[in-house]
């Protein structure tokens, strides 16, 4: 596997964050994220300690676990922390967030609407990224802190609502990042290759990395891929090209991530910005 080590640093795990205020110091010691709509949580759990969100157990690598909130996510959620017979309840309010519209005209009518003779391809594809996503691993590169996967210009961020000549479509769930055909994409943080895909209907291009936990991270429209299923990669590792392959107007990437059912807001994940 080829490494781009000029372009990000090597693989470490970060220190976590100090805990919020909000949350019970008798059950967690440490956090990273953010409790927002698109946001992702990592906490650090005191030794024995399960935690429910909403009613529903999540999963843990040794003491750690990992949440997350989709794009229009309920402002009200529910943390239950439990260890030795005791318990705790915590009503966590997310912060809410305002998205962009943008309209883009003057798209062949194929990039809008597909024709009819392509949705038995779509569907099959649909299937097979569901299952894809649908791995749900003990790995922990999603503990590691992320990176972003490759450099330039952003064109388009999470959560805005596009307007295809003049029709609205599905919110934005991803980061779109402008650079030059052939610029190499690496793998934001450590896991395995659940999806590579060459030629997917609308993606073009497209590989998925399990970071364990059913943290997933997406790549779409590449113009070559250098992973296939099943490839372990680190953070730092080649996976791809960015190309304009599959529904693309130009030459870029489009990254995105996904906890379970939930997209996440890539941006909230890394410091700085691709350009620098």
């Amino acid at each position: 596997m080829r490494r781009a080590a000029s372009l990000f640093f090597g693989l470490f795990l970060l220190p976590m964050p100090a805990l919020s205020a909000d949350l019970p110091r008798d059950f967690v010691t440490a956090q990273s994220g953010v409790f927002t709509q698109g946001g992702m949580v990592v906490l650090d759990l005191r030794d024995g300690v399960s935690v429910r969100l909403n009613g529903e157990t999540l999963p843990q690598v040794g003491a750690r676990t990992v949440l997350g909130f989709g794009r229009d996510a309920k402002l009200a959620q529910r943390l239950e922390f439990s260890n030795a017979g005791k318990s705790q309840t915590v009503a966590v309010k997310l912060t809410p967030r305002q998205y962009n519209i943008q309209r883009i005209d003057g798209l062949p009518p194929a990039m809008v609407t597909p024709p009819d003779d392509a949705w038995p391809r779509i569907i099959a594809q649909g299937k097979l990224k569901r299952a894809a996503r649908a791995i749900a691993s003990t790995q922990s590169g999603f503990s590691q802190g992320f990176v972003w996967p490759t450099r330039g210009r952003i064109t388009g961020v999470y959560g805005s609502q596009r307007f295809y000549n003049g029709e609205a479509r599905r919110p934005h769930f991803g980061i779109d990042i402008a650079a030059p055909r052939g610029t190499a994409v690496t793998a934001p943080a450590s896991g395995t290759v659940t999806l590579a895909e060459p030629d997917m209907y609308f993606e073009g291009g497209l590989v998925f990395i399990d970071h364990g936990l059913s943290v997933t991270s997406a790549y779409m429209h590449l113009d070559s891929l250098q992973v296939k299923v099943g490839d372990k990669v680190k953070r730092g590792d080649v996976i791809a090209t960015v190309g304009s392959t599959g529904r693309s107007t130009g030459p870029h990437l489009d990254w995105r991530m996904f906890w379970r059912g939930a997209r996440i807001d890539p941006a909230l994940l890394v410091d700085g910005s691709p350009n620098k």
